[in-house]
């Protein structure tokens, strides 16, 4: 009985409840919802988001928020192609130079945070401003068409019917898993999104954690910005917007806390789905964006009261 009473106390097992309890009454009352093909289809668009939320998990389980993550996968679909030489037939030049130019920006952002002690969340919005302003000058309103055979195949490719997408997120979930549950990176991290002063005071750096975080951050939303462009084998200013909130709401949901020392990306991977499920249902019954943003909205407010709730027991 106390197992199962912590069980429903635990906020990725009830996003992930959640998500199973949408996804049966859904298959039951709207024809062709459960059918594979549709299921996998959500699998490989929540694979965007929990990507770019894997990083973000990072940044605000150290109690930061990253809003440059929706401009860095821009910055990623559209200089990508621009990076693809043509003597490089296998397109990994041009993926590597695009990743290296994510991670620089997640860097930067590090760098403001720890040595300038600007706020996370100031510094990564300048970021983000100062990139839409590069990106509108760089690419004005055309978009940019991928030829990176490399980038196509990541997009289009479903090796045992299964896209490589999903099974790169499977990667990536395995990995930050490892990373803040397994090593003792992970536990720094948790420690001074608890309690800066004391992690501070046992030896942690506060600079080589945060300049970590917010690398990784830039690093993975660009992996997500490079997913994006093979699936829609174009970029565009503005195709990383829609991420931006989507990945905050996915760690949300998942259960970890907002200010930062508890959660996990266990609970970020039921979250991505979430977001992808609800959209779709929106889109089933033709609601309008405003609904949408409604929806989206309580959903997370009623998790954050939820979480708030436990957090002060």
């Amino acid at each position: 009985m106390n197992t199962i009473r912590s069980a429903f106390r635990n906020p990725p097992f009830l996003t992930l409840l959640l998500v199973a309890l949408v996804w049966i009454v859904a298959s039951f009352t709207l024809r062709g919802f459960g059918a594979y093909g549709h299921l996998r289809y959500l699998l490989e668009l929540a694979a965007v988001i929990g990507i770019a939320a894997a990083g973000q998990t990072l940044v605000i389980l150290m109690g930061g928020i990253d809003l440059s993550v929706g401009a860095v996968i821009t910055v990623t679909a559209i200089l990508l192609p621009l990076f693809s030489p043509a003597w490089d037939p296998t397109g990994l030049v041009g993926i590597a130079v695009a990743l290296a130019i994510a991670t620089g920006i997640g860097l930067m952002n590090g760098a403001g945070a720890a040595y300038l002690r600007v706020p996370p969340i100031i510094m990564t919005l300048a970021m983000a401003t100062f990139l839409q302003g590069l990106l509108v000058i760089v690419a004005g309103g055309s978009a940019v068409t991928v030829s990176n055979p490399a980038v196509i195949l990541l997009g289009q490719a479903r090796p045992l019917g299964i896209p490589a997408g999903i099974i790169l997120w499977l990667v990536v979930s395995i990995a930050i898993l490892l990373l803040v549950h397994r090593m003792p990176i992970g536990a720094r991290f948790l420690a001074l999104g608890a309690n800066p002063l004391a992690a501070r005071l046992s030896g942690v750096s506060v600079t080589r954690n945060t300049l970590m975080v917010h690398t990784l951050s830039g690093f993975f939303a660009g992996l997500a910005g490079i997913l994006v462009l093979g699936m829609n084998r174009q970029g565009y200013v503005g195709i990383g917007d829609p991420y931006l909130l989507t990945s905050i709401a996915a760690v949300v949901l998942g259960g970890t806390s907002i200010l930062g020392g508890r959660g996990t990306y266990a609970g970020t991977i039921p979250g991505a789905i979430l977001l992808v499920t609800t959209t779709a249902l929106i889109t089933v019954v033709n609601a309008s964006p405003g609904w949408r943003s409604i929806m989206f909205g309580t959903l997370i407010l009623a998790l954050l009261l939820v979480s708030g709730r436990e957090a002060r027991r």
